[in-house]
């Protein structure tokens, strides 16, 4: 369950197969705050879970980098802001195509007539 304020809940667990299926069990979380020295461990919490980010033996850092990405995955949110990943997500690309008055393309649309038929046999020709 996400909370957004001043607690950080602290869960037991028995086995690491525990608590991947704690997590994955439910809502795609925010942030994943993973403790652990265990590189092993760290690996495959972060490969076996989905999480908006993870963070590894803090609990701040996630949101306090300004360079790294930080936005949700389902129910925590989607998209990104921080970085440039978030400068891309709440961008808005223009695109902007300009036909010429004359266009020469529309020869090459259906319907074809023979006029057509005759004209893609003579580019061909001159293709080779």
């Amino acid at each position: 369950e996400e909370i957004f304020g001043p607690l950080l809940p602290v869960k037991t667990y028995e086995s690491l197969d525990e608590v991947l299926s704690y997590v994955t069990e439910r809502d795609r979380p925010l942030g994943l705050y993973v403790f652990t020295h265990d590189k092993q461990n760290e690996e495959k919490l972060v490969m076996g879970t989905v999480s908006g980010g993870v963070t590894v033996n803090n609990c701040v850092f996630h949101i306090a980098q300004h360079d790294m990405p930080f936005g949700g995955v389902g129910a925590s949110g989607m998209g990104h802001y921080h970085g440039r990943e978030g400068f891309l997500e709440l961008s808005k690309l223009k695109p902007v195509h300009t036909t010429p008055m004359f266009d020469g393309t529309k020869m090459f649309h259906p319907p074809y007539t023979a006029k057509h038929s005759r004209l893609f046999k003579l580019l061909l020709k001159v293709k080779r």
